[in-house]
């Protein structure tokens, strides 16, 4: 049981980490959320029906978690005591190190969406599910997944227009 365990935290342990920081911004809260996840399922394995994808499954409780500790009172006090009391500049090696990957551009105005809208594209784009399991992982109908993309790339494309990278353009993000 604790090597399956093991063998799961490994193979998706780095992605949900990288899902859950996606959402909140804050390495330490991410990895947080994910020895949570992993407890969950651990404690819970036996509800996993094997409906969907073990990787869906645990996306599915990461994004959950996500919102839980994005709507706590507790995350709001932090950020306000920060604030009153400047403590939120913390410069730690981990913290530099997401700080360069946040000067990417595309990152940048991923981050600067509102929840709504960054999840559909953190879970079409980044995690390449379809619009059916996206539904089924924020319990919302498809056509709310679709028009949300919908709205998101616009507000992408309007972030990033005059930007060109290498292989990329910003009117890959109109459709």
């Amino acid at each position: 049981m604790a090597k399956e365990l093991e063998e799961i935290i490994e193979e998706y342990g780095d992605y949900l980490l990288r899902v859950a920081y996606l959402y909140v911004k804050d390495l330490t809260t991410a990895e947080d959320i994910v020895q949570e996840v992993f407890i969950t399922f651990y404690k819970k394995q036996s509800q996993f029906k094997g409906e969907a994808s073990l990787k869906t499954y645990l996306v599915k409780i990461t994004v959950n978690r996500c919102h839980d500790y994005l709507r706590s009172w507790k995350r709001k006090r932090l950020t306000l005591m920060d604030k009153m009391t400047g403590k939120g500049d913390r410069r730690t090696p981990e913290y530099l190190v997401l700080e360069a990957a946040d000067r990417m551009r595309v990152t940048e105005a991923l981050l600067q969406l509102p929840i709504l809208y960054r999840e559909v594209i953190i879970l079409y784009y980044y995690q390449e599910l379809n619009t059916v399991k996206i539904a089924g992982i924020l319990d919302c109908p498809e056509a709310t997944v679709r028009t949300r993309l919908q709205r998101a790339r616009k507000l992408l494309h309007k972030q990033l227009i005059g930007y060109e990278w290498e292989g990329w353009q910003h009117e890959s993000f109109e459709g």
